[in-house]
């Protein structure tokens, strides 16, 4: 029998990938999104290609959608393989400049979305005796750059909650890992909120540097579980700035994060 993955945030971005990916490999697919036009696209595109794949309307802030696809694909498929909490977005600002509402939002999405796409499958996991989660975070949760608390704060959740989940859900054959990223070309700044006039751009430009694309990066995820690899650092120079945050005294790595947040405001204040 295939093997079924599902994907929060599958109709674009790294979710289309990993949804890619996974259909080449003979995977039965499933994309819970908001966006119906997208994820129509995402099915055709992966069909065309021989592939199985189905698009189903999740909202990540509601517990009964991520409960009804549990069910629904439990029914349908008679066990879920791997979960993949995807679906984020993105809100840049200092921490005296964004407001509450938009702390709100993001948490409810980030963080809890992960939380409810974990309680919605975890039954059935335990049920099966296997199963596999995979949590989108960011390098931002492991090197907190200024200018982006609510988001920072929102990705270090989600890798200490992988990290407890991975400990916690070992005894019942669940394996989990976490995705860190750096800057890579997405569709996040449609979503993002900002106060800072002209961090669209300023980012547009860092993703348009990145050394490796979404495919690199689902390709990556599909290896870290196959291999059950908690850790996926896709970027080179995210692994070498977070070892270097880790063994190099506090006062000197954040000298280091000051000059670079500088040398990033004099870009966005000559624009």
């Amino acid at each position: 029998m295939s093997k079924g993955i599902f994907i929060t945030g599958g109709a674009s971005g790294l979710g289309r990938a990993i949804a890619e990916r996974y259909a080449a490999e003979g995977w039965n697919v499933c994309i819970g999104d908001l966006n119906a036009s997208r994820g129509a696209e995402t099915v055709a595109a992966i069909e065309a290609k021989g592939g199985s794949c189905e698009f189903v309307s999740c909202d990540v802030t509601k517990q009964s959608d991520l409960q009804r696809v549990a069910d629904q694909l439990a029914k349908q498929w008679g066990s879920v393989d791997v979960v993949v909490n995807n679906a984020g977005v993105a809100q840049a600002g200092d921490i005296d400049t964004v407001s509450l509402k938009d702390w709100q939002w993001i948490i409810d999405i980030n963080i809890v979305g992960v939380v409810r796409g974990a309680k919605a499958f975890t039954p059935l996991f335990k049920k099966q005796g296997s199963g596999y989660f995979v949590n989108t975070a960011s390098m931002a949760g492991l090197l907190n750059p200024p200018g982006m608390s609510a988001y920072n704060a929102t990705k270090a959740a989600v890798v200490s909650i992988s990290e407890t989940m991975d400990v916690e859900l070992e005894p019942y054959g669940i394996g989990v890992s976490v995705v860190c990223p750096s800057f890579f070309r997405t569709n996040l700044n449609e979503s993002m909120r900002s106060t800072q006039p002209g961090m669209e751009k300023a980012l547009d430009k860092l993703f348009e540097k990145s050394p490796i694309n979404a495919d690199d990066i689902a390709n990556d995820i599909f290896n870290a579980v196959k291999n059950k690899q908690f850790f996926v650092l896709p970027h080179k120079d995210g692994r070498q700035i977070w070892a270097v945050k880790r063994l190099i005294p506090r006062h000197i790595y954040a000298g280091m994060v000051r000059k670079r947040a500088a040398a990033m405001n004099k870009k966005l204040q000559a624009r």
